[in-house]
């Protein structure tokens, strides 16, 4: 399966209480950390069907110079309260396993037309404007986004108490959507999720970004009780059966 995976830790002082991790096949920690501005979506539209409501989660990574890591925190900490002023933030991690030197943040929008709203506002917020984006890009080398709903049968579940890890875990579809992997899909994160061997935050679906993948987040208590988690897991033979569905003929890359 086409699986990836990383492992982060939320920024002191930054949000409510979220969850997050990324894709592909490999894993990523990530820790608390910090925001930015810039936004051009990629050119390219899913497969997958839209929800019959219009709420969508922007998923952001930012890359950071190694040597301007701390101070962009430090920043992004003192400052995010003036981004938060203009929409929500689901959260707001570092990446402490999976990848170096980079911050992902969650938001969310009631719809396109709101999104465009904010980012407007943005641009003509001063203080945005001279206390964080103006000392905070050239701290960047890159940013990216994507644009992503929840699956139907997912809901964002916040984790029961502050603190701990999440982890992203991103698989590559077949076109189709849901109804192609769907079933067999659901049967498995729901099966890992109800055996009390992770806390489920959230799945969801791509819509912009790279085509057909869909992300699950996970959150633990610490990197090792994930560690103790999927040793547990994989004796499990329920967890083992449904992993088993999970072929390319349901939906999976491999």
């Amino acid at each position: 399966i086409r699986y990836f995976v990383q492992i982060w830790t939320r920024v002191k002082r930054l949000a409510p209480p979220s969850s997050l991790t990324e894709l592909a096949r490999s894993s990523r920690l990530i820790g608390n950390i910090c925001l930015k501005n810039g936004d051009v979506p990629r050119d390219c539209i899913s497969t997958e069907p839209q929800q019959q409501h219009g709420t969508f989660y922007e998923f952001r990574t930012y890359r950071i110079l190694p040597e301007k890591n701390a101070a962009f925190l430090k920043l992004t900490n003192e400052k995010i309260h003036l981004r938060t002023a203009h929409s929500e933030l689901l959260g707001y991690w570092s990446v402490e396993y999976g990848g170096l030197n980079q911050v992902f943040h969650i938001w969310k929008y009631d719809s396109y037309a709101q999104r465009a709203g904010v980012r407007a506002s943005l641009a003509q917020d001063p203080k945005w404007i001279e206390e964080y984006i103006s000392k905070a890009m050239p701290m960047l080398m890159s940013q990216d986004n994507e644009v992503t709903y929840l699956v139907p049968w997912s809901k964002v579940d916040r984790p029961p108490k502050e603190g701990g890890v999440y982890e992203l875990a991103s698989f590559q579809m077949r076109p189709g959507g849901p109804a192609v992997w769907g079933e067999a899909f659901q049967a498995a994160v729901s099966t890992h999720a109800a055996g009390g061997h992770a806390h489920l935050v959230g799945v969801f679906h791509s819509e912009f970004g790279r085509l057909n993948k869909v992300n699950a987040l996970w959150w633990y208590e610490s990197p090792d009780q994930r560690a103790a988690v999927r040793h547990k897991a994989h004796g499990d033979a329920r967890v083992v059966a449904a992993g088993a569905e999970r072929s390319p003929s349901n939906g999976i890359c491999r």
